[in-house]
């Protein structure tokens, strides 16, 4: 019962009504039973096959979920007979432990080289809030390694005594945090969510002598995780099958940075790989950002590094050993972006661009993005503007093969629960197979048509939990929350798509039992976006939960779809019950829609 109070002297009571079964559940549960008042394992595996398109489904297999469902709902099920009722089997549909709406298991192909997958990445690891004036920590690295995050940046510069190395944002108020502390760190913590192998990459502002002591603090603390290339150039990326609990470092060969230091004054180009810092942050704006042209894709170091912080020769007898920790060496793109993106067969690497220099990449050479990305890596960051660790759309990169998608994961948003939803596939592991077509590009890169391959349909029957989780007066002070549900595609532009329900008035436990369908042409790629709001009249909808899943994943049939706050963070009892069906587009669809991995057009 919640009580609202109204006029300042009023009060209202409301009832919180418990969810009922929704007519397609009841219907189900009356077809699987056969019209009696139990359903036995052997018709509930019947269900799991027919309605869940859980094929390989056993008998054993309902027996276990009956047993399960009959032990929490009921203290002497052992004494029971094991058969659900229709309250059991509706609680089984609604529990996201038992009935969730993806697999939570690793079920990709591991076998295949590295640069054949999308990889969970971070950007700016270290940082606890914005690119300015936060304060540097090894807490942030830890928070997404447990999330499985499996890329890790450092930006590593000497200490004020130039004796040490420190963890920051150079050039920035931001505090530092010792480098040694956070490759403890993340030994401690790399694989606590997923035994994939972590790549820390390495953007290295130090003296030869530093880097000794980098490679040093490295050898030691990770001893037999770290992987060391048997050959200076590998011709192939390993499998991360092969790679589990490793540790692999990504950055320039110290020759290349004592290049790009030399030669920074005949230069005018920025290293995208270490972002866009050449000037302090108050002048740089928006539209000296958008003005870049190709040598905006340049990978040179920074201009704006001390000096007195770089010697003038290469000490031999240190260098090697950096050098030789290198697994995934970053190269330097000089010259246009079409001769650095020029597939070597004897040698692979890693380039960077920024957001917005891949934006402007696809159009002249996407053919060239999605033939590099099948064997090198490309790393994409966000533009050096976004001060408030705020992101961009990952899906431009992910349709050219990017496999690095450098977030800042501390920039809440939607941008990032699109991230976030991507790597809930393939178990949760941090490495996803990308998909056959983009391993695939003709030769001549001829931009081919794609049909609709498949039509999406989504039912919302109806959402639960919230009065669990948020103060009764969260929402509204007069009067139970008026809940809507917006559900989409993200994906590409011609998948692009936002619907949502009607308003349920004055109900904690609204019911919509409202259907919608989704055209794919490419469902590899998409993610189904899920959205719950509290409808203002007279102010900004408030929001109530919010889920990401690749829609390559979904299960079919009735699921309990979980929901999460701004930040990601699954909510303890909020949930909707979903049904997601899949079917063969029409002969209009398969004729009308086109998408290339090398090229995309945005809706007008």
């Amino acid at each position: 019962m919640g009580t609202y109070r109204m006029c300042g002297c009023f009060t209202r009571k409301f009832k919180i009504i418990e969810a009922a079964p929704p007519p397609d559940v009841i219907a189900a549960f009356e077809k699987y039973a056969e019209g009696g008042p139990q359903m036995t394992a052997e018709q509930l595996h019947r269900f799991l096959v027919d309605v869940q398109g859980q094929g390989g489904a056993k008998v054993s297999d309902a027996e276990e979920i009956l047993l399960q469902v009959l032990q929490k709902r009921h203290h002497m099920a052992k004494f029971r007979k094991h058969a659900l009722s229709l309250d059991d089997f509706f609680h089984y549909l609604y529990s996201a432990d038992l009935n969730p709406p993806i697999d939570n298991k690793v079920h990709h192909d591991m076998t295949a080289p590295l640069s054949h997958y999308f990889i969970y990445t971070g950007h700016n690891s270290y940082l606890t809030g914005n690119q300015l004036s936060s304060d540097c920590s090894d807490v942030p690295i830890i928070k997404a390694l447990k999330r499985g995050v499996r890329v890790v940046e450092l930006d590593l510069w000497p200490n004020s005594t130039k004796n040490d190395v420190d963890v920051l944002h150079g050039r920035t108020l931001t505090a530092p945090v010792e480098l040694i502390k956070c490759l403890k760190s993340i030994k401690e913590h790399a694989f606590s969510a997923s035994e994939y192998p972590v790549v820390i990459t390495l953007e290295d502002h130090l003296t030869p002598k530093l880097r000794a002591k980098v490679a040093q603090m490295v050898t030691q603390t990770f001893g037999k995780m770290l992987f060391r290339p048997e050959s200076e150039c590998l011709k192939e990326f390993p499998a991360p099958e092969d790679l589990k609990y490793r540790i692999l470092i990504s950055t320039k060969p110290p020759k290349e940075y004592l290049e790009a230091q030399t030669n920074k004054d005949k230069e005018k180009e920025k290293d995208s790989d270490d972002d866009v810092w050449g000037k302090e942050p108050t002048e740089l704006t928006a539209e000296q950002e958008d003005e870049k042209t190709d040598s905006d894709a340049s990978d040179n170091n920074r201009d704006d590094e001390d000096s007195d912080a770089f010697e003038p020769e290469i000490d031999s007898s240190r260098a090697p050993g950096y050098k030789s920790l290198i697994a995934i060496p970053g190269g330097k793109i000089t010259g246009r972006l079409k001769e650095a993106l020029k597939v070597e067969p004897d040698k692979v690497r890693r380039i960077s661009l920024s957001e917005q220099a891949l934006e402007k990449a696809t159009v002249s050479y996407g053919t060239d993005l999605v033939r590099f990305t099948q064997k090198n890596f490309l790393r994409i960051y966000p533009k050096g503007t976004r001060f408030n660790s705020s992101n961009y759309k990952p899906q431009i990169g992910w349709m050219h093969g990017a496999q690095m998608i450098a977030f800042n994961m501390q920039g809440y948003g939607r941008s990032l629960w699109l991230m976030q939803g991507m790597f809930r596939a393939n178990g949760g592991c941090g490495y996803v197979k990308k998909p056959d077509f983009l391993m695939n590009v003709d030769a001549n890169g001829e931009r081919a048509e794609l049909p609709v391959k498949k039509r999406l349909r989504v039912k919302v029957y109806m959402g639960d939990g919230w009065h669990l989780d948020f103060k009764h007066t969260h929402f509204d002070s007069y009067s139970p929350p008026d809940f809507y549900t917006k559900v989409g595609i993200a994906g590409v532009p011609d998948d692009e798509i936002m619907k949502k329900t009607k308003i349920k008035e004055d109900n904690w436990t609204p019911v919509w039992d409202e259907e919608f369908t989704f055209p794919l042409t490419v469902p590899e790629l998409a993610l189904l976006r899920v959205e719950v709001h509290e409808y203002d009249m007279s102010e900004k909808d408030d929001f109530a939960g919010q889920t990401c899943l690749p829609v390559s994943e979904l299960k079919q049939g009735i699921r309990a779809v979980p929901l999460f706050d701004r930040k990601g963070e699954k909510l303890n009892s909020t949930r909707l019950l979903m049904r997601t069906t899949y079917f063969a587009p029409s002969v209009v669809e398969a004729t009308s829609a086109s998408f290339s991995p090398v090229c995309h057009r945005k809706k007008t």
